[in-house]
Parts: C-alpha cells; sequence; structure tokens
C-alpha cells in the first residue's frame, strides 16, 4: 500500500513530467517580462524581427514560452560571437 507521501511525491512528478512537455503560452505582458523589456520595446522587436510574430488564437496573441527563451539564446551566441 502507498503511503500518502509516495502518493504525493508521484503526483508531483507527473505534472512536472507533462508540464516540461508542455510549452506554454505567453501574454505580450509575460514575455516582455521574461526578456526585461517594456512592452514598447518587445513590440519594436517583433517589428523589426528579432522576436517572432505572435501565434494567433482567436483573437489573442501569444508566444510560445521557447521562443523567448530562444531570443535570448541567439544574443548570447551572437554577443560570444563579436567578441
Amino acid at each position: 500500500m502507498e503511503t500518502l507521501h509516495h502518493l504525493v511525491v508521484g503526483h508531483v512528478a507527473r505534472r512536472a513530467t507533462v508540464e516540461a512537455a508542455v510549452d506554454p503560452l505567453l501574454t505580450v505582458k509575460e514575455a516582455a517580462s521574461v526578456l526585461g523589456v517594456s512592452r514598447v520595446t518587445f513590440w519594436r522587436r517583433v517589428k523589426d524581427g528579432t522576436i517572432p510574430q505572435a501565434i494567433a488564437i482567436g483573437g489573442l496573441r501569444r508566444w510560445p514560452r521557447s521562443e523567448i527563451l530562444n531570443v535570448i539564446e541567439r544574443a548570447k551566441a551572437q554577443r560570444g560571437a563579436a567578441a
């Protein structure tokens, strides 16, 4: 018989696995926050192509978190290449 501890640990592990498999969609406010920029600057970077266009779902615009993190990784790689 499983103890409560084992049930909780198993649930947490399963939830972490599911969350890792899902790429959360971020609002403009959340995505700008991840990058540490204002929403105005975020939209400017979308317009110039630094940040990819949003995914449109109905009337909503969202960015996959992985794409926002890739923006950071590209900037880090370019920083190293410029040195």
